[in-house]
Formats: structure tokens, C-alpha cells, sequence
């Protein structure tokens, strides 16, 4: 089958989030072939460019969110009213304006933008409300909102110019100062509706892009967006227009993200730039076919903002176990008196806490070493990271044997990649006892990688972590120093325990996190929901008949069908399979009594 990928900010580019479990799938799935539409996110990423693309991906599309030129198209009379109607009910909906009782016209808003056309009111039966749901949902103003422009800027060639233009920041004002809109929405100033404005005409950049025509997005037999938010707008569109079945995967739920890396975002903005990507999440969940998150923590939030739970899969990531089988399998070569801390050096890590506890630790165990092997991530990483230099030279001075010696601090911080840690594994390999300390996690890759090398861990409870530990290792409270240092003395101190909870975690590592059984749960849900999907093509083969699959599956079974088999020829099977294949296109002769 043929598998249009979405992506935004990822796969193909060099950097990006979900790059490399995309290029673990495209490669591990080579049997099928692979559409790539990507929407990047800065020039440096263009710049970087493509990784390597195996030969089953047939196309790669992109086009970028953070550059918008506009696209020159002017519009009538009727196309800007029908604009206006569109964008001020998506406005609406964004800034809690009410309904009206009957039809999905706004009633409020209504009466401002001179009320809602059929563009408006969604014409197509894809928008139309969801079997149960009442017809003036807020789901349904927006869906239909949102196609209403959709299909306006398929007729018109593109709405780029007049997402950008100063009628659709007025007409945003006047959905804010409604009645019956929230009150940081009538709080919003103009800078501030400027602010929404961008980020509206950003995220909505495909709604203008022509990838949802037949020799496009129409042309794949299933859409899989590899995040929420952005990247699932084209599969959605690609439905609507298609009837192309939408898939969507989340190993971060990207509202979740919103809420995380706005907090300095003044309050009108965060309002109604959080309720925009709730509000299309929730559109996405409701379309797709099946939903799929990386852990049982993203999918409850998924389940909160408004997916079925009977849509809801668990995907976990897929690690690649190969660089850790030599560690795993030779447990005894770590040094039973360090800990090791391994990651990206950032607040959320909290090293502040492991540095508290260790302290602790070395008042039991005074012999014990504590190395934090990482990089930072980014400035504020750095900043960080020498704050944490500074707390361990003030905690931990260094300590000389004798007068003449050097002292050594008992905590290190070093990077991979050195004569000493070439790669992640030998990290790993050097400790006892492996401890992540975070305050915020998704789900913890670096405490995979700790099980597939047979270490015992200590965590903090947050994120994932206790759904990935299942039991194989210890977890305490974040921000607790005492708890920390107490479980890691707990272990350092039994060599029996280390060891059985070690080869525990790598066992429960190796049947649940591989890249192995993360294709395979992929290739199970493809083949599900084509299964259900009716035929959509025109396309026929040489005799007429028509293709369900853009590629067939017969192409690429890896036996001889037409071949007789040694073993029936001698006759030790049925007569009737030794005889030579009869083609299915090959008429069968007529009895004699019809001659």
C-alpha cells in the first residue's frame, strides 16, 4: 500500500522532532511504499537538509510554516464576504462566543458579520455533525468553520494574502469583543490580536497548499500524520476532499507541548492560541480512524482533550537495542560504588535535587561517584550547567589522599563522544546503578536505553516513568533529595537486588520498546484500517479491473507461486497441486455438450 507521512518539523530534515522513529518505520516497512509531505519550521532546518530516503519513498513534498509569501490571489465581492464568515466563526468559536440554538451559525456572531453563508455552515456532508452529537457543538462550528476555508481557498487558489490581511485581524477583534466571549479574549489588545493573528495564519499555511488533489494526497491509501496539532491539517484535508482514512500518532501530544513552552505568553494570547490547538486536536481525533500515543500518559491526555477511547491505541517507541547488547549481556563490568546520571542538561532534569541527594549518599557511602554525562540543551542549558558545576565544587570539595596528592571531586560531568565515553552504552556501562532525576518527562528515553543495558535504576515519579519501569526498578517523588539518596544507598548496598532488577528491566526493555515490535504494531493498524476503507480509484489494471491498493501486496511476497514444489511432484501432496498454476485471466474451456 502507499502511505502519505506527514510531518512537521521532522522527518526528512537532519533535526526535528519524530525524525528518527519515521526513518525506522519507512526502512523497517520497505514493503510498502511512502509519500513524505513535511512542513518545516526555520531555514536552518532547510538548510541542514534531508537524511538519506530509502527507495521505497516514492515522493517527498514541503513546504514551510515559518516563511509566508503571499500568494497574490484577490479576492471578489463573495469570496471575501464568504472569508470573513468563515474566519469570524472559527474566531468565534476560539474566543467561547455561544451559538445559535439551531444550525452551527454563531448567534452572537451572527449578528456582527451580517450571518453565516453555507460556507459557513459546512455544506459538505465530512462536516457535518457526528452521529449522537448535537448540530450546534462547538466541535461542528469549528470543523465547519475550518472547511468552510478550506474549500474557499481550493476554489480561490489560496488564502495566504487574506489570512494576512487587516480584515482578518478586525474581524478577530470583533469576535473577542462579542458578547458573551471569555474575558481574556476582551482583554486583548492589539498587539496581542496581532500576535494570534500570525500564529493563526502560520497554522493554517495548508489550507492554501495544493497536495489534496487525486495525483497528491488523494493518491495514497492512508494518511499518517506523525504528530497532532499542524502536521495532521493536511490528513484532514486530504479527507475531506478524498476520503483518504487519517491516521494520527503522538509521542508528545503537541497541546501539551503548547501549554509547556508558553508560559510567558501574555494571557489573551494563551487563551486563544491554546483553545486553536485544542480545538483542532479534538477535530483530529474525531476524524481519524485510529489514534495511536507513545505511552499511557500522553494517551490520557488524548482521552481528555476528546479522542474515543475506542479509537486509542499504545504505540510505544522503538529503540534500536543493538548498541546496548554488549552491556547488557555483561552486567558485571559496571563499578558497584557510581551512579550515573545521563541526558540533556536543562532545568526540567533537575540536577540540582540529584546533587542534594547525593550528598546524602556520600555521608553513607563515602566512597561512592556520581557522573553526570550529558550535553546542554540550548543556552539556558548552559547557564544551567554551570550553576551545577558551581553547586558540586561548593558541595563536594575536591578530596587529595595525602598532602602532595591532587584532589579529585567524587562528581564528574562529562559528554559522549570522548576517548573514555565513545558512545551512550559506555555511559551506562561505567555505573552501578543509573538515576534520573527529572521533574518533567514524557516518556524517558534514556531510561530505556539504562534497561537495555541490564542497569538497575532509580527515578523520579513523573511523565512515563512508571509505566516504562513496570516494577524493575525504583521510583521516588520528584523533588525529593531524602527519597532519592535513600533508594540509590538501598541499592548500592545490594549487589543481589542491582543484578536481579537489572536483568528484570532489560527483559521487560527487550519485549516492549524495540524497533521490532514497533513496526509491527504499525503494520497491524495500517492493514486494519485499509481493511475497512472502501475503494476510492478509477485506477484499473490490464484487464479492467479495478486496484484497491496503490501498490498491490502480491508484489512483494517473497515466494514462487507458479513454481511446483519438489516434494508435490513426487507425489507426497494433493494431484491438483503439482499441476502447473491456472491464471485467473485465462478463460476456462468450454464443456464439450456447448461446442
Amino acid at each position: 500500500m502507499r502511505i502519505g507521512l506527514l510531518t512537521e518539523g521532522g522527518y526528512p530534515y537532519v533535526s526535528g522532532d519524530a525524525r528518527l522513529w519515521c526513518d525506522r518505520l519507512v526502512h523497517g516497512l520497505a514493503q510498502h511504499e511512502f509519500d513524505v509531505y513535511a512542513l518545516s519550521r526555520s531555514r536552518p532546518q532547510e538548510d541542514e537538509g534531508w537524511i538519506p530516503l530509502p527507495r521505497n519513498v516514492r515522493r517527498v513534498r514541503t513546504a514551510p510554516l515559518w516563511m509566508g509569501e503571499d500568494d497574490e490571489v484577490a479576492l471578489g465581492r463573495r469570496a471575501r464576504r464568504r472569508f470573513t464568515e468563515c474566519f469570524g466563526e472559527l474566531a468565534a468559536v476560539l474566543c467561547g462566543v455561544p451559538g445559535a440554538s439551531s444550525g452551527s451559525a454563531s448567534g452572537a456572531v451572527g449578528g456582527i458579520f451580517g450571518g453565516a453563508s453555507d460556507a459557513a455552515r459546512g455544506v459538505s456532508a465530512s462536516a457535518s455533525s457526528a452521529p449522537g452529537e448535537a448540530p450546534t457543538s462547538e466541535a461542528d462550528r469549528f470543523a465547519n468553520a475550518l472547511y468552510g476555508l478550506a474549500e474557499l481557498a481550493r476554489e480561490e487558489g489560496g488564502l495566504t494574502g487574506a489570512l494576512r490581511s487587516e480584515a482578518a485581524v478586525r474581524t478577530l477583534e470583533r469576535a473577542c469583543r462579542a458578547p458573551g466571549a471569555h474575558r481574556t479574549a476582551r482583554e486583548a489588545r492589539v498587539p496581542e490580536l496581532l500576535a494570534v493573528a500570525a500564529h493563526l495564519e502560520s497554522a493554517l499555511r495548508p489550507l492554501s497548499l495544493d497536495w489534496y488533489e487525486h495525483d497528491g494526497l488523494g493518491a495514497v491509501d492512508l494518511c499518517h500524520a506523525a504528530s497532532g496539532g499542524t502536521a495532521a491539517l493536511p490528513g484532514l484535508l486530504a479527507r475531506h476532499f478524498t476520503g483518504v482514512p487519517l491516521m494520527v500518532t503522538e509521542y508528545g501530544v503537541r497541546l501539551r507541548t503548547h501549554y509547556l513552552n508558553a508560559p510567558d505568553a501574555p494571557p489573551a494570547v494563551r487563551s486563544l492560541l491554546a483553545a486553536f490547538q485544542s480545538r483542532l486536536a479534538a477535530e483530529a481525533y474525531r476524524r481519524a480512524e485510529v489514534v495511536t500515543a507513545g505511552n499511557t500518559h500522553a494517551r490520557r491526555w488524548q482521552e481528555r482533550c476528546g479522542a474515543e477511547r475506542e479509537k486509542l491505541r499504545t504505540v510505544y517507541p522503538g529503540m534500536n537495542a543493538r548498541p546496548f547488547a554488549e552491556v547488557g549481556e555483561s552486567p558485571e563490568c559496571a563499578d558497584p560504588d557510581t551512579l550515573v546520571w545521563v541526558g540533556r542538561v536543562e532545568p526540567a532534569k533537575d540536577l540540582v535535587s540529584l546533587l542534594h541527594a547525593f550528598a546524602e549518599v556520600r555521608k553513607q557511602s563515602p566512597g561512592t561517584r556520581l557522573r553526570i554525562v550529558g550535553a546542554p540543551a540550548g543556552p539556558e542549558g548552559a547557564a544551567y550547567l554551570a550553576h551545577c558545576r558551581t553547586l558540586a565544587a561548593q558541595l563536594f570539595p575536591d578530596e587529595a589522599e595525602g598532602p602532595h596528592a591532587v584532589g579529585d571531586n567524587p562528581v564528574s560531568f562529562e559528554e559522549t563522544g570522548g576517548p573514555e565515553l565513545p558512545a551512550a552504552a559506555d555511559a551506562y556501562a561505567s555505573g552501578a546503578v543509573t538515576v534520573l532525576s527529572s521533574v518533567v518527562e514524557g516518556f524517558p528515553v534514556g531510561l530505556v536505553e539504562a534497561m537495555l543495558c541490564g542497569r538497575a535504576t532509580v527515578s523520579t515519579d513523573v511523565g512515563a516513568v512508571v509505566e516504562v519501569i513496570g516494577g524493575t526498578g525504583l521510583v521516588v517523588p520528584p523533588r525529593n533529595p531524602q527519597a532519592l539518596a535513600e533508594a540509590c544507598v538501598a541499592l548500592l548496598r545490594d549487589p543481589e537486588r542491582r543484578a536481579r532488577l537489572g536483568a528484570a528491566a532489560r527483559a521487560r526493555a527487550l519485549e516492549l520498546f524495540t524497533v521490532e515490535q514497533n513496526i509491527e504494531a504499525f503494520h497491524g493498524i495500517y492493514l486494519e484500517i485499509v481493511s475497512r476503507a472502501p475503494v476510492r480509484r478509477d485506477l484499473l489494471d490490464g484487464t479492467g479491473e479495478p486496484l484497491p491498493f496503490a501498490v498491490p501486496a502480491e508484489a512483494h511476497v517473497p515466494v514462487c507461486w507458479t513454481a511446483a514444489s519438489p516434494s508435490l511432484a513426487a507425489g507426497s501432496g494433493p494431484g491438483w497441486a503439482a499441476s502447473r498454476p491456472v491464471r485467473a485471466t485465462t478463460p476456462l474451456p468450454a464443456p464439450e455438450g456447448a461446442r
